[in-house]
């Protein structure tokens, strides 16, 4: 089964910028849908919410709380997934996880990692 590997998360302060990484045991070809989701500290797993998802093709899309602000995007030849997050809020502070729709199975997730934006 792919396994998937979250890195980049830290602190921030407001404004700033950060670079999630998502790197997949396997090929991406393997893969539908790549998503990032995100659990605010305050909320449980079941309400985790939806960022950003990209399809082999490269089509994305995007919350509309991120708009304008994330850009999600994929290099294949290095089974990876990126979010950039630019002009980063304090309600953008949250555990961020990789998620993976493959062709056959059951969604995968990463373990996630933590963003934390100060004000």
């Amino acid at each position: 089964q792919v396994q998937l590997v979250e890195s980049g998360g830290g602190l921030v302060q407001a404004g700033g910028s950060l670079t999630l990484s998502c790197t997949a045991s396997e090929s991406l070809r393997t893969i539908k849908l790549m998503r990032w989701y995100r659990q605010a500290p305050e909320n449980q797993r079941d309400q985790r919410e939806l960022v950003a998802v990209i399809n082999p093709s490269g089509n994305k899309n995007y919350a509309d709380s991120v708009k304008g602000r994330f850009t999600i995007s994929r290099v294949s030849a290095k089974n990876t997934v990126y979010l950039q997050m630019n002009s980063l809020k304090a309600e953008d502070t949250a555990v961020y996880y990789c998620n993976a729709e493959p062709w056959a199975g059951k969604d995968i997730w990463g373990k996630g990692t933590l963003v934390t934006v100060s004000s």
